[in-house]
């Protein structure tokens, strides 16, 4: 029962770190005090959440090294963009086309997570995590020939050839637009994406990580993570709770990347490359690997501090940098870390106390 308040408390924290921080960043926006650079950046930073707390899921709590999330976001987000386009004629409500757009993407990233599980999940350690590097960068040069155009309700596609409209049907008005076009990426004739969908989507995310790590399938999942021997000796279907988590993992990934593209008039495969997913995995490491309310402080303080030091010009990757090196020194100091242990340790006792003097 005292575990069971414990995790509550804990989660009813995290979701309410949320909702303050959303609440707090939508005054301010509506006040007018944040610069057209920061409004700019509150989408990506709901976006690099999301993929931060769905990567810790396969990286924290299921106990593989994934280098290739960065490629569930560009199926979600060139699925998710598509799928926007195809809608704007039949559905005129944004949010309706928004909400569908990143269910198809994030079940378009679910289904490229079961075709890339089933044979990278028969892997393990350092084998493993370079096949998923090499699964998200086939990803990202598959998309780059992929050619998709709209012509009068129909959808055309190719691959390494660009799609031009029949000429009977440009003599019959037809209308005819590409959406895909190779190289040059997807192009979003309308950006429906808001910052309230983005801490919608967030919350989601939470809801589903959170509720999975404290299920039956989630403790099955950690026991793999910690002996998988011995989880296979009880029973515990190793592959089922491994592509579980993987797949999960991959559908909030698309999700994220379906809105990630629907904030941007062009969003092109580059923007999906090895650099993307390690600066996920950078999210993880320094917020701690399994703990998701560490994922969401370091994606949002990670995301904004570049933003932030823009003022200083050349010196503000290498302040970056020394920032990041700061952080990990401190989060893995052991002195520091049986410091906030006795800290927080002590507010617990202290809370206990109050409770007890008010019954």
């Amino acid at each position: 029962m005292k575990k069971m308040n414990k995790t509550f408390v804990n989660n009813a924290i995290t979701y309410a770190l949320v909702i303050v921080a959303f609440v707090v960043m939508t005054i301010l926006k509506d006040a007018g005090v944040l610069t057209r650079s920061m409004k700019g950046m509150l989408i990506p930073v709901c976006v690099y959440i999301v993929m931060a707390v769905s990567l810790n899921l396969t990286v924290g709590i299921s106990g593989e090294l994934c280098l290739g999330h960065a490629g569930f976001m560009s199926v979600g987000a060139f699925v998710g963009a598509v799928v926007a386009a195809c809608l704007a004629a039949g559905v005129e409500n944004a949010t309706l086309r928004l909400i569908l757009a990143m269910l198809v993407g994030g079940v378009a990233a679910a289904i490229a997570g079961v075709i890339i599980g089933v044979p990278v999940l028969r892997l393990r350690g350092d084998y493993l995590a370079i096949v998923t590097l090499a699964f998200g960068e086939i990803i990202r040069n598959v998309l780059n020939c992929l050619y998709v155009a709209l012509d009068g309700g129909r959808l055309l596609l190719s691959f390494n050839s660009p799609i031009s409209q029949d000429p009977a049907h440009a003599a019959e008005g037809i209308p005819f637009e590409v959406l895909i076009n190779g190289p040059q990426g997807a192009t979003i004739s309308q950006k429906i994406a808001t910052f309230t969908m983005g801490f919608v989507l967030i919350i989601v995310s939470l809801i589903v990580v959170l509720n999975l790590i404290n299920s039956r399938s989630g403790r099955a999942i950690m026991a793999i993570r910690d002996n998988r021997i011995a989880a296979e000796s009880v029973g515990i279907s190793v592959t089922k709770y491994k592509m579980m988590a993987f797949v999960i993992s991959a559908a909030l990934a698309g999700m994220a990347g379906a809105l990630y593209s629907l904030n941007y008039s062009t969003v092109t495969a580059s923007k999906f490359k090895f650099d993307t997913s390690i600066l996920v995995l950078v999210f993880v490491v320094l917020g701690g690997i399994g703990n998701i309310r560490g994922s969401i402080i370091a994606a949002t303080v990670l995301t904004v501090l570049p933003e932030l030091l823009r003022a200083f010009n050349d010196y503000r990757m290498l302040i970056y940098a020394i920032v990041l090196i700061l952080v990990m020194l401190v989060t893995n100091n052991e002195r520091i870390r049986q410091l906030r242990q006795s800290l927080v340790e002590k507010l617990r006792r202290g809370a206990g106390k109050e409770s007890e003097g008010g019954v």
